[in-house]
């Protein structure tokens, strides 16, 4: 992760993959190489550190026939995103949206120029976990919040406000995922000195397990742990049966190779480690695993930046085998992360549209039938999620987002349960791709240029 006030270092060139005229899913006949690793196994010696560290308790899973009944009744409800709440972009918040894209609703209240993001759905469709960046620190730490906005408050606290250290004011956590049966956020920890000789790069950054309210903290990952400042972890997606997790993995200007991104593949309990996706592809952002366990969603940047054009949408077998482009390739859109229904019949994600914003968009699990969801003006939603929470009925729409949280909201949000860390070293109408160029200026994926995204 860095720290990113403006321009971003340059990225290495991709392998582009062209898509047979027409909407459908192209495959891609032979994985592409990356920068003199193929996907796969990691050594354990990579990955684990020299001193012990607790043991991540599996989360509950169930047999790929269950699975798969499980999906085939799954009702599809509120989709939930990130919106800016003013024209300036400078305060985002939790947003939640029917599947047609009608109901647009504001769920939670930040501060003036606290940015709220990465919302991911409990299982029952009664809470929301989200990241919030706090606007003096540049900083995020995780929180909750129920769907119909209540009882916001901050679940976690990565330093001990008594004996944290120094390196305490560069700890962040982001992008809480709950696991499928509730009992278990995956999220992003970073923390240690920045390297302000290479764009403020964090010195240590790996993938964490936690209890919903916050306490049994567990590491997953050690990728950083003897390559300090050497990338980033973000991103973390659940399997349906909760053996696994999907991750996205970036790369510094001193890492290997340099400046670049993958999607990884680790065991709940932190063992299997490897890479999915080639490191050409530039994959990236939240994947998305579909609800019956045979596909991975992802989305991909084109290289030396990220704001620009060029990207796609993707699937991928969880063995790394058999990646298919669901968007044109080239594109002259910008696409940001997608997301399975929760019956697996349709895909949400991101899309800038000529001369505007980013918005929400839904196609077939095969990429044909793109319809735009939302048309947001200035609010920029993105990085969706599907939940099965409840769509309200006609009527309660609401009216346009306030940054200043009531009272009682800010009663609520005051809240929050300090967990002391093991320490490592120290209406719309259909629209076709072709019919919807773009060149957005979102930084750092689907965020403004100047703004701290670091995923």
């Amino acid at each position: 992760m860095t720290r990113s006030t403006g321009t971003r270092q340059p990225l290495t060139s991709k392998a582009r993959t062209r898509a047979t005229a027409g909407a459908g899913l192209l495959l891609v006949g032979a994985l592409i190489t990356g920068c003199g690793a193929e996907p796969g196994e990691i050594p354990l010696s990579e990955i684990r550190p020299e001193s012990p560290t607790a043991t991540p308790t599996p989360s509950q899973s169930a047999t790929p026939d269950a699975v798969g009944a499980a999906a085939a009744e799954a009702h599809n409800g509120l989709i939930v995103s990130r919106a800016y709440t003013d024209a300036t972009r400078t305060t985002s918040a939790i947003v939640t949206v029917g599947p047609d894209g009608t109901g647009q609703r504001q769920v939670t209240q930040p501060p003036a120029r606290a940015r709220d993001d990465r919302p991911d759905w409990s299982p029952d469709g009664s809470a929301i976990a989200f990241d919030r960046t706090d606007p003096q620190t540049g900083t995020a730490r995780l929180w909750t919040v129920s769907t119909s906005g209540e009882n916001a408050h901050q679940i976690s606290q990565l330093c001990d406000a008594a004996g944290g250290g120094a390196d305490c004011a560069n700890e962040d956590e982001r992008a809480p995922a709950f696991s499928p049966d509730g009992k278990q956020l995956a999220f992003s920890r970073s923390w240690g000195a920045l390297d302000e000789a290479h764009n403020k790069q964090i010195q240590y950054s790996d993938l964490y397990l936690m209890s919903p309210d916050g306490t049994n903290v567990q590491r997953l990952t050690f990728l950083t742990n003897d390559k300090p400042y050497s990338g980033a972890v973000s991103n973390p997606s659940w399997s349906p049966d909760g053996k696994q997790l999907t991750f996205e993995y970036r790369t510094s200007a001193t890492g290997q190779p340099a400046n670049s991104r993958a999607i990884y593949v680790v065991g709940v309990d932190g063992t299997g480690l490897r890479q999915l996706t080639p490191w050409e592809l530039r994959a990236g952002e939240r994947a998305d695993w579909s609800p019956d366990g045979t596909q991975i969603l992802f989305t991909t940047y084109p290289a030396g930046a990220d704001n620009a054009p060029g990207g796609g949408i993707y699937t991928v077998h969880p063995d790394g085998t058999a990646i298919g482009a669901l968007t044109p390739a080239p594109s002259t859109a910008f696409y940001g992360s997608a997301a399975y229904a929760p019956d697996g019949k349709s895909i949400v994600f991101t899309q800038a549209a000529a001369g505007s914003g980013t918005d929400l968009y839904s196609m077939r699990p095969d990429g044909t039938g793109m319809t735009r969801l939302t048309n947001s003006a200035d609010k920029w939603l993105s990085r969706p999620a599907w939940g099965t929470a409840a769509v309200p009925a006609q009527g309660t729409q609401s009216e346009a987002p306030s940054a200043t949280p009531s009272a009682a909201q800010s009663a609520a949000q005051s809240a929050s349960a300090s967990v002391a860390l093991s320490a490592a070293p120290s209406p719309s109408a259909g629209l076709t791709p072709a019919q919807a160029p773009g060149q957005p200026k979102p930084d750092d994926n689907e965020l403004p240029d100047g703004e701290d995204d670091d995923n």
